[in-house]
Formats: structure tokens, C-alpha cells, sequence
């Protein structure tokens, strides 16, 4: 199973450099392996509606929860406590943080284009590795 972080979901929704990419990863691993963090949805939530796509989160909330089994992850109590921790820990932001307490208690392989994670333990995989 696959925790998508928000970068990768942003790169398609925007279309982005690396687009194509994420498009062939999305079609290529059965939705029901993926998940989601609710820091990362009212992310993209924001950023959408910053740029007025209204639509386009309309349509993503669509997709990715209603139509797919897209997994929804989000942390309890503990996890959030320790995420300033694990920012201490590998020099993570906030967000950062908390997609590595999200994987690693789920025990999900963390998909991004950040960096930041390669200092981890948990590291990640590029969507073109995986498929």
C-alpha cells in the first residue's frame, strides 16, 4: 500500500512537469492500494481554491473518495504528538512530519518527489519506480 503525498496529487491536478508520470503511476496501481492523509486533502484543498478550481477539488474529492476506495488516513492524538519529534528527529517541516508519522503507522510506502524524505529511515519511492 501507497501513501501519496500532496506533491504527487498536486503535480497531476495542476499539470505539472512530471504529469504524464503520475498519470501512468494512477493508472497503473489499483486505487484500493492508495491513501490519502486528511493534512494532504485540505491541502489541496486550499491551493485549489486559491486559484479559483473550484471544479477541479470538486472533482478530486469525487474521484479519489467517492468513486475509488482511496484510503483516508488521519492521525489520532498520539501520531500528531509525535510529529515535532520526528521534525526534530530528520530537520522535517510540519507537513513533512506528518506524512512520515502517517506511513510509518500504517506501515505504507511513502510516494513523493520530496527529497526531505531520503534522510529517513522511510525514504520514498518516485511514482516511475513503482510501476
Amino acid at each position: 500500500m501507497y501513501l501519496i503525498d500532496t506533491n504527487i496529487w498536486l503535480e497531476l491536478l495542476l499539470q505539472q512537469e512530471k504529469a504524464g508520470e503520475v498519470l501512468s503511476f494512477f493508472q497503473t496501481v489499483d486505487a484500493s492500494s492508495l491513501a490519502i492523509t486528511d493534512f494532504t486533502l485540505y491541502s489541496i484543498g486550499i491551493i485549489l481554491t486559491r486559484l479559483k478550481k473550484y471544479d477541479a477539488l470538486d472533482d478530486f474529492v469525487a474521484d479519489t473518495l467517492e468513486d475509488n476506495s482511496v484510503i483516508r488516513i488521519c492521525l489520532d492524538p498520539s501520531g500528531l504528538r509525535r510529529i515535532p519529534s520526528i521534525q526534530k528527529q530528520f530537520s522535517l517541516d510540519f507537513d513533512d512530519a506528518y506524512q512520515y508519522v502517517a506511513a510509518t503507522e500504517n506501515g505504507l510506502i511513502l510516494v513523493s518527489f520530496d527529497t526531505d524524505f531520503d534522510k529517513t529511515p522511510l525514504g520514498r519511492k518516485n511514482p516511475v519506480e513503482i510501476i
